[in-house]
């Protein structure tokens, strides 16, 4: 972060030396904090540090809508229930685009994907291929056997340390992204447990750079004039780097997939493959679309799956009364061969609770992926500009005390005995994975992913913290924001 303000700031000061800026236009814009000329509120956006607690805390001071100026990008940030529902529901149609940002850009092939693909009809088509062909509940539930075999092995795992001589300490964090990795490899992929350790080396560090990538921006993110920054600075370099290396990737998995001498599997790539030749689409189907659908797959879902995993496993040793109820209901079920699986999962009424609940105060995407207004509309009594970026900061609509009764509790009762509060975007004090057209549509996956994980890992163990060791809650962050210091835990084997 200094290296980018000493690289950028000398030269927007020098823009502005032979630049006169224009004097601003009228208009009832969003309140906000005082910005410098030309730069705006850069230098304390890029300052913040934690950015969803930054932004709460202007909300605080200036209201539940505001007003930035990132350069030249005209960003507006809600952090209301309210005004979420404004967004993502009343006037979803006039906010439902998506801003192109370099990165994003780069590795989704020019927005050919549905994540930052613009709103229109390119972008209903690709939805309706991943909720019917790719994510729909028939076909989430053919991946079962995938889900079982994955959590067995990474419960037998955990078993092996416990058989040890010594207290084994299990990284709870590397567990759980494993998991996601073996689980995305086997469902999207056809790759399956012999797959080997150096190629999932491989796919972990490939994963890594592409979250970063997306998670980062650039000058001309900020400034379109001094794109040039851009190459100077090692960035453009650094994306394309990330974009050939994930290129080369998707190019081996649809190599092996073309391979007449493969035992086909219904994979996602397989289905991918099969619309591509059937030539069924309105549009030309190719390669780029494939892969830049297998971007959204292999980056969007082994993440939140892991991090939540993590982040409920954390809230629980935290709360050891609600960790002590929820393996009581678990452990009144007669579970099939020592595991819990989804037919189970109805039964376990507190366990969606301590889920929704870790998903409230620790969302796995705390300020929703960015939209882009469409059109000139107006909010909250103030207007918004096209092309303006608005961000919902689900971190502070979580949070909100006119919303939930003691909001910085983990109270999982809060979910229990009612149907008005779920995950699935109706309610909009609680947005794990955002509502409206721009869903995540893999939320039924991902959700499914955590509560079997969580299930068994509470089922087959009891946990303690390491001898000495002390739990925090620091966030690393990013567009999924996991716990920074991995989560190392005691397991002790349960015998019913």
């Amino acid at each position: 972060m200094s290296l980018f303000l000493c690289i950028v700031l000398p030269i927007i000061l020098l823009y502005l030396l032979l630049h006169r800026t224009r004097k601003p236009t009228r208009s009832r814009a969003p309140p906000g904090p005082r910005r410098l000329p030309l730069i705006g509120n850069l230098h304390q956006f890029l300052a913040a540090g934690n950015l969803p607690p930054y932004l709460w805390k202007l909300s605080k001071k200036h209201g539940p809508i505001i007003h930035l100026k990132l350069g030249s990008l005209p960003v507006v940030v809600v952090s209301s229930p309210k005004l979420a529902e404004q967004v993502l529901k009343t006037q979803d149609l006039s906010f439902c685009s998506r801003p192109k940002f370099l990165g994003q850009q780069k590795l989704s092939y020019s927005s050919m994907d549905i994540a930052f693909s613009p709103y229109g009809d390119y972008w209903r088509e690709m939805r309706k291929i991943t909720s019917v062909h790719l994510l729909s509940l028939k076909k989430i539930h053919t991946f079962r056997c995938i889900r079982d075999e994955e959590v067995s092995r990474m419960i037998a795992k955990i078993s092996s340390i416990c058989d040890g001589e010594r207290e084994g300490m299990v990284n709870l964090s590397e567990m759980a992204l494993s998991l996601g990795s073996s689980l995305i490899c086997r469902i999207a992929f056809g790759r399956g447990p012999e797959y080997e350790e150096s190629k999932q080396r491989r796919f972990g560090e490939i994963l890594r750079e592409a979250q970063a990538v997306m998670a980062s921006l650039s000058v001309s993110d900020f400034f379109p004039s001094l794109s040039w920054v851009d190459r100077l600075n090692g960035y453009g370099d650094w994306v394309e780097t990330t974009y050939k290396n994930l290129d080369e990737f998707y190019q081996e998995l649809i190599d092996e997939h073309l391979d007449p001498n493969r035992k086909k599997e219904n994979d996602m790539v397989d289905v991918l493959l099969q619309l591509k030749e059937e030539k069924s689409l309105t549009f030309d189907f190719d390669c780029k679309n494939v892969k830049a659908l297998l971007m959204n797959i292999f980056i969007g879902a082994t993440d939140t799956s892991a991090a939540t995993t993590v982040w409920v496993m954390t809230a629980l040793m935290k709360a050891p009364k609600i960790m002590k109820k929820l393996q009581e209901e678990i452990r009144t079920l007669e579970a099939k061969k020592g595991i819990v699986d989804e037919d189970d999962l109805p039964q376990l009424s507190y366990l969606k609770a301590v889920i929704n609940e870790t998903f409230r105060l620790y969302p796995p995407i705390p300020i929703l992926m960015p939209r882009q207004a469409m059109q000139r509309c107006t909010l909250h009594g103030y207007q918004i500009e096209p092309k303006t970026v608005v961000y919902v900061n689900a971190w502070a609509v979580a949070r909100d005390p006119n919303y939930w009764q003691h909001p910085d509790e983990f109270q999982p009762e809060r979910f229990l005995n009612t149907t008005n509060i779920d995950p699935k975007g109706q309610d909009f004090g609680f947005l794990p994975f955002g509502a409206g057209r721009r869903m995540c549509p893999g939320s039924p996956m991902g959700l499914i992913n955590v509560e079997v994980a969580v299930a068994n890992l509470l089922y087959s163990f009891d946990w303690v913290l390491p001898t000495g060791s002390e739990l925090d809650e620091e966030s690393h962050p990013g567009i999924t924001v996991h716990k920074k210091k991995p989560l190392l835990l005691v397991p002790k084997r349960y015998s019913p």
